[in-house]
């Protein structure tokens, strides 16, 4: 089973920069990706990055692009996310996420993710 435990998040001002990071744990842990999510009251989960894990590429919901990046550190089994030039419109519950085989549906899917964190919140400030 893996667990995945969110921490960095916080109460910033706009224009700050803030770094969330997912730790995962499990007797075998190697997804195909990990992903980062976020969640407003009332709202859908949305897709915002993701990573796949042994070669690295990245992807990025339009809205983030530019501002935030995703990379991971394979020893320490932990995915960051690094949130620059934050805005109020990212004020939102962030969830990573892991997905063990390789997708049947895009990586921005809920379905491609077998295991979820349990969030951080981030709250920007404007």
């Amino acid at each position: 089973q893996v667990q995945l435990v969110e921490s960095g998040g916080g109460l910033v001002q706009a224009g700050d920069s803030l770094r969330l990071s997912c730790a995962a744990s499990g007797r075998t842990f190697s997804p195909y990706v990990m992903g980062w999510f976020r969640q407003t009251p009332g709202k859908e989960r949305e897709f915002i990055a993701a990573i796949t894990w042994m070669i690295g590429s990245t992807y990025y919901a339009d809205s983030v692009k530019g501002r935030f990046a995703i990379s991971r550190d394979i020893a320490e089994n932990t995915v960051y996310l690094q949130m620059n030039s934050l805005k109020s419109e990212d004020t939102a519950v962030y969830y990573c996420a892991a997905g063990r085989a390789f997708p049947t549906v895009p990586l921005q899917s809920l379905r491609t993710y077998d295991y979820w964190g349990q969030g951080t919140q981030v709250t920007v400030s404007s």
